[in-house]
């Protein structure tokens, strides 16, 4: 027995070293944290940014055309005329005394036009590629707004009228037909006062007060968005001529009717 005591004491030292061998050692460090959130975390909606709105469309008409005096039937045949009879397809248009043609006039001013209108950030259509070709026939010239999705349509002219006719008008068609009378009289309204406010007179021999509502131009009549023709001045007065034939007069009425057009585009 005794021996057996003696043996168990030998050993309980080395137990209780045992138990004890970690017995005041410092503690492991727990595992690192990964301070960077998972990409799920850091996701967010983010609102789509919207698109920005379409340009708006706006159409213009430089009468007649370069080659119509070379194909007088293509030019004379009848073609609707938005009321229920028929017009010539087209016509040769006028010129100054001195042989400047109406129909370089119309393309040049469009022209200007157009980069006033396109720098404001407008999408221009015309209704012909150049100062060459024949037509387009007026009725097509007035369907060719709504085949754009134009906003609205100018036809840009210079009259003929008797030598002492001297003056601007701008016209509408009436009675509307399709629904677009109050909307091109006020195209009408803005462009006659954009002229004058350019300091260009507006005509007394036709119409009334520099504008004249008209039933018998069928590009008026077939157009389906708010339309109006700008006769510039008369070709014939000399006063007139010389505004029309100067660089720097195209450039004034050009200034004017894009600015008319981009007030009625903010309407």
């Amino acid at each position: 027995m005794r021996a057996l005591i003696r043996s168990a004491t030998a050993v309980l030292p080395a137990v209780v070293a045992l138990l004890c061998a970690g017995c005041g050692a410092p503690q492991a460090a727990p595992p690192a944290v990964d301070a960077t959130p998972s990409p799920a975390a850091t996701t967010r909606s983010v609102p789509a940014t919207p698109a920005p709105p379409p340009a708006p469309v706006v159409l213009l008409d430089p009468g007649h055309n370069g080659g119509n005096a070379a194909d007088p039937a293509a030019v004379n045949r009848p073609v609707p005329d938005g009321r229920g009879g028929t017009k010539p397809c087209n016509t040769t248009g006028t010129s100054t005394n001195d042989g400047y043609a109406e129909h370089t006039f119309t393309w040049d001013l469009a022209g200007r036009v157009r980069s006033r209108l396109e720098a404001a950030g407008v999408r221009v259509v015309l209704t012909r590629p150049d100062d060459d070709g024949v037509g387009p026939c007026v009725d097509a010239r007035g369907a060719a707004g709504g085949r754009a999705g134009a906003a609205l349509a100018v036809s840009l002219h210079a009259d003929g009228a008797a030598a002492s006719a001297g003056g601007f008008h701008v016209a509408y068609a009436e009675p509307t037909v399709h629904g677009t009378g109050p909307a091109s009289l006020r195209l009408a309204t803005g462009l006659r006062d954009a002229l004058r406010s350019a300091g260009f007179a507006s005509a007394g021999y036709i119409g009334r007060d520099g504008l004249d509502g008209r039933e018998d131009l069928a590009g008026l009549n077939t157009s389906t968005v708010p339309t109006a023709l700008v006769e510039a001045g008369n070709m014939r007065n000399a006063d007139d001529a010389a505004v029309l034939t100067d660089p720097a007069g195209r450039d004034r009425i050009a200034a004017a009717v894009a600015a008319a057009v981009l007030a009625q585009l903010r309407r």
